[in-house]
């Protein structure tokens, strides 16, 4: 993908963290206007975190952790501008192609409007919908 890149780093990377703060709050807290509390949960510094640039500006990110359950990915979030563009199943090859290795159930947590471009990665809906963060979501795992 043209003057796209994605790095991987952990919460120690300052400069890195801040953006993907700046990327969710945007996303998450004023667009989807979730709690604020709800998106700061406190579980960056136990998962690896990701950051799309597109022409150097950060414009997505995203973060997966281990869990009891395998390795979960969370915190899917592009800018709206840059949407559309492929951009979301670009950050999703990198993760992806980091963790395959790691011999462990992929699984996330999708809202309802995101389940066909889960699908169309190898992810299957498991279980009923439920609410999470006050937005309907079904677990999905990686076939």
């Amino acid at each position: 993908m043209e003057n796209v890149k994605v790095i991987s780093f952990d919460v120690r990377d300052h400069e890195n963290f801040e953006e993907v703060k700046r990327i969710r709050h945007e996303v998450f807290i004023l667009e989807y206007y979730l709690d604020r509390f709800l998106e700061y949960d406190g579980l960056d510094r136990q998962s690896t975190l990701y950051l799309v640039l597109k022409d150097n500006k950060a414009i997505g990110t995203a973060r997966w952790r281990t869990t009891y359950d395998g390795i979960k990915l969370e915190r899917f979030a592009i800018l709206k501008k840059y949407r559309k563009q492929n951009i979301g199943k670009y950050l999703l090859d990198k993760i992806l192609k980091d963790i395959r290795h790691m011999d462990m159930d992929i699984y996330l947590n999708s809202c309802v409007s995101a389940v066909k471009f889960f699908e169309q990665k190898g992810f299957i809906v498991e279980g009923e919908k439920f609410p999470e963060v006050d937005i309907e979501h079904y677990k999905m795992i990686l076939n």
